[in-house]
């Protein structure tokens, strides 16, 4: 079982992490774009292209299923990379977790952290339409905090949470991770907008049900095996290790621990 994950940086280390937690013995193949990141300033057609050349690089290997682990490349990509991939293997995009959120937050407010290109975006408010009707929805802008995370840049992370959760309704019991970077560091996120004397706050990603949806289409069965699992880094479609900065992530040192080929 093989599974690829494709995304401009190290953001898609939390969708890996969950397709290791879920089935230990997958072999995965991390495809990202540092040459050509960040994704998000980028036209829809240059993203696009981006996109293609890392999941072509991806396709090389073979694998039984592709997460497109970037909620930028799912909004503007994902129809291409579909028509292009679904006759060799099934194509999973991130939407981010709207729906969960508004349901579980019992009509309370619900906060969606997203990088400025998604946040407004006609497809963000078209999932917000569907799936939080009635619920109020603050959208917080987040820029900086994809880029802080992807270089591992503690004072920047630390100066851009706060930036976002000054923007964050304190009454809100719900946020949702709208960008797959967020994920790495969702803990420092929850304890920056955390309010004494409310309920505990609920983080809503999307890692865990890309991953389970990947090995469906995939047709795994969820559970361990003995075999040993391999990785393969590919950076711009160069096959290295994984960069220096996923390592500062609990998310990169349990695939670099579980896999021997590092």
């Amino acid at each position: 079982m093989k599974i690829a994950l494709m995304d401009s940086g190290i953001g898609l280390l939390a969708a890996a992490a969950a397709v290791r937690r879920l089935r230990p013995d997958a072999d995965l193949v991390l495809s990202s774009d540092p040459d050509g990141m960040p994704w998000g300033p980028r036209t829809p057609e240059d993203l696009t292209a981006r996109a293609v050349a890392v999941a072509e690089a991806a396709a090389a290997h073979r694998p039984d299923a592709l997460i497109v682990a970037c909620n930028t490349a799912s909004v503007h990509a994902l129809p291409t990379l579909r028509a292009r991939f679904e006759s060799e293997f099934p194509v999973i995009g991130t939407v981010p977790a709207i729906k969960p959120a508004a349901a579980a937050a019992g009509g309370g407010p619900v906060a969606i952290w997203a990088t400025p290109a998604t946040t407004g975006s006609p497809y963000q408010r078209g999932l917000i339409e569907d799936f939080a009707n009635g619920v109020a929805v603050t959208e917080v802008p987040c820029p900086g905090l994809a880029d802080a995370v992807q270089y591992a840049d503690e004072a920047a992370i630390d100066e851009t949470i706060a930036a976002a959760a000054a923007l964050t309704p304190p009454d809100v019991r719900a946020v949702v991770l709208g960008c797959t970077h967020y994920e790495l560091v969702a803990e420092r996120i929850r304890a920056a907008v955390q309010q004494p004397g409310q309920p505990p706050l609920v983080l809503h990603g999307s890692a865990g049900a890309v991953a389970a949806q990947a090995l469906r289409r995939a047709g795994a069965n969820i559970g361990a095996t003995d075999a040993v699992p391999g990785l393969t880094v590919l950076l711009s479609g160069r096959e290295e290790q994984l960069p220096p900065a996923a390592l500062a992530y609990a998310e990169g040192r349990m695939l670099a621990e579980t896999s021997p080929a590092l």
